[in-house]
């Protein structure tokens, strides 16, 4: 995990679609120490995990956090990635993250390419026992989806929650009635988020915002938010590539024709022009709202999380506030 430029991005956390060969290479390395100590691999876990929970790990710490609250007291989760320094897209797959994986026997990736080196490391591992929720799968999504970021589309967590339920179940049978309670519960538990959508989409719908890139753009179109930012600008950035001279003029247009109303931006990753158009939402009195690619730590859970961005966002819209940072 580490933080730093990358092709002259500050990465702060989770960016985009970013594909880089030594990545690649130290994923495929990982794997294959996966595949050549699996034996180990599963002693260790067995050795390190409670007797009685199933030892199960979510790719990125909200859906590990998912997989937490359906599985209670008969799990025991670990996520591959929590911290907000770190980007998803560049991670370095350890010998040790693959061990990890190895020895699970629930994983929930999200899939559409976000997080494709635990695909790799998992076949290598060739671990038919483990069960795989991938979650771009689980909603009937095509690899070519466009905006990799399932978990701010509000209707993806409740189908994760019943599927991890169920997979639970058919790993401890006994257990099933507890699993599908806590699931429920959880899905319940989703309300107060519905509710601030509804609430904002009723009051401010069609309300004009701008993004870098489509980090919270499910969430947005669900509140009925107008998002002017073209999509081959947001799309650009989030796969770490310059932007058309064109786009970068029809993006700070907006700020400084006053054509928006709110600027959402990566909170975890920023470059020079992010930055700039950060100062240019400030001078021209816009209010800037940071969003979130992994869940920030500690201090919440999925639903407070994705409730405070909506929160935070009609804040913006109602009160002229900006909120950068949770």
């Amino acid at each position: 995990m580490r933080s730093g430029a990358v092709n002259g991005r500050i990465v702060k956390g989770a960016g985009g679609r970013r594909r880089l060969a030594r990545i690649a290479l130290l994923a495929a390395g990982a794997a294959v120490a996966a595949s050549t100590v699996s034996a180990c691999s599963i002693g260790a876990s067995a050795a390190g995990s409670k007797p009685g929970k199933i030892t199960a790990v979510g790719a990125e710490n909200e859906y590990a956090d998912v997989i937490s609250q359906v599985g209670g007291q008969y799990v025991q989760v670990s996520a591959i990635m929590s911290n907000p320094n770190t980007d998803p897209h560049t991670f370095e797959a350890s010998p040790a993250v693959a061990r990890e994986i190895n020895a699970a026997q629930l994983i929930v990736q999200n899939g559409v390419g976000y997080d494709s080196f635990m695909s790799t490391i998992e076949s290598a591992a060739g671990n038919s026992g483990t069960k795989v929720i991938d979650v771009q799968t689980l909603l009937g999504l095509p690899k070519s989806t466009p905006n990799p970021h399932l978990w701010y589309k509000p209707t993806t967590m409740p189908k994760v929650a019943d599927a991890i339920a169920a997979d639970l179940a058919a790993l401890q049978p006994g257990h099933a009635a507890y699993f599908k309670a806590r699931a429920k519960s959880f899905v319940a538990s989703l309300d107060s988020w519905y509710s601030a959508i509804a609430a904002f989409k009723k009051a401010y719908a069609g309300v004009p915002v701008a993004t870098t890139e489509p980090v919270a753009d499910y969430l947005l179109q669900a509140a009925g938010a107008d998002n002017l930012t073209p999509w081959a600008f947001q799309a650009d950035i989030m796969n770490g590539v310059d932007p058309s001279p064109q786009d970068v003029a029809a993006q700070k247009a907006l700020f400084t024709d006053h054509k928006v109303k709110v600027f959402l931006y990566n909170q975890q990753v920023t470059d020079p022009l992010t930055d700039s158009l950060i100062t240019l939402a400030d001078q021209n009195h816009i209010p800037v709202v940071g969003v979130y690619e992994t869940m920030p730590v500690p201090g919440y859970d999925y639903q407070t999380w994705m409730l405070t961005e909506v929160q935070d966002l009609r804040k913006a819209v109602a009160d002229n506030v900006s909120t950068e940072h949770l």
